[in-house]
């Protein structure tokens, strides 16, 4: 399995560039996008962390420009040992994992598995209770109701940001954030994975709760929502109540892409976290 993973960092501007986490032996950073994302993704929250710490972003399998193997597998294993491979090999122990979605699921499961791997997590707008059927049967749907290939790029962010038929209002961030997705071919522009197997991934998680891995988590833990997100408030306070050294925090005006989103609020939220539990 060919992964690719992409290290942020400034040009230093002095002869002799700032010490970072990370640049001598104490661990780096991190970040997995959820379902449907990639790393890039991450690309405003990585410029002001990578002034700190030494910073990695994952194409997780299935996504970005990492393998898509017919055949899968796309359950949560592979995807938690992935993120194990990478922090082994890139020597990013003992590492901060920031995860949204589905990658946040990832990044607890790793926590749970390998608390020697791990130095701090933030989980992103992921829910720890199962999903359910239902939901799975109706992402089945929103799948078959886009109109695919797309004529220009103009019309993937005019799609997913106003027309969708799921938004309740329009989304400008969502349409940016679906439009980082799509590559152009000969016919239009398509996303970058195979919409049978996002399905497939989610079906790994989306019948299951969660809560048994998240109580093994040792690590400083801080839970982030978005107030129009998919993680409710009570359900993020119960997460942080299980947690053995939770925190909690919220975006105002931010949905469920809350980085991408909001991304200076977000920073605001994580920051003051990682200062910390990860001092530089």
């Amino acid at each position: 399995m060919r992964l690719a993973a992409w290290e942020f960092a400034d040009r230093p501007e002095a002869v002799v560039p700032p010490v970072r986490a990370g640049d001598d032996g104490h661990g780096g950073i991190l970040l997995l996008h959820g379902l449907m994302g990639r790393a890039a993704h991450w690309a405003e929250a990585a410029r002001w962390l990578s002034t700190r710490y030494r910073t990695v972003a994952l194409d997780q399998r299935g996504h970005g420009r990492s393998e898509k193997p017919v055949g899968g597998p796309y359950d949560l294993d592979a995807y938690v040992a992935d993120a194990e491979a990478v922090v082994e090999q890139l020597g990013l122990a003992p590492v901060t994992l920031i995860g949204h979605a589905m990658g946040a699921l990832t990044a607890w499961r790793l926590a749970a598995r390998r608390p020697d791997l791990v130095r701090a997590l933030v989980i992103c707008d992921m829910r720890a209770s199962a999903l359910g059927a239902a939901t799975q049967r109706r992402w089945g749907e929103w799948f078959k109701s886009w109109p695919v290939p797309f004529a220009t790029l103009a019309d993937v962010r005019r799609w997913f940001g106003q027309e969708d038929p799921t938004l309740e209002r329009p989304a400008p961030a969502r349409g940016d954030f679906y439009a980082e997705v799509m590559a152009e071919r000969a016919d239009g522009w398509r996303p970058l994975f195979f919409r049978r197997q996002m399905l497939v991934a989610r079906e790994a998680y989306a019948h299951d709760a969660h809560w048994e891995e998240l109580a093994l988590v040792e690590c400083p833990t801080l839970v982030v929502r978005g107030l129009d997100g998919e993680l409710g408030r009570a359900e993020a306070q119960e997460m942080v109540r299980v947690l053995p050294r939770g925190r909690y925090a919220e975006v105002a005006d931010a949905g469920h892409f809350l980085h991408y989103d909001q991304p200076g609020a977000w920073r605001r939220v994580a920051e003051p976290f990682l200062r910390d539990a990860v001092p530089v």
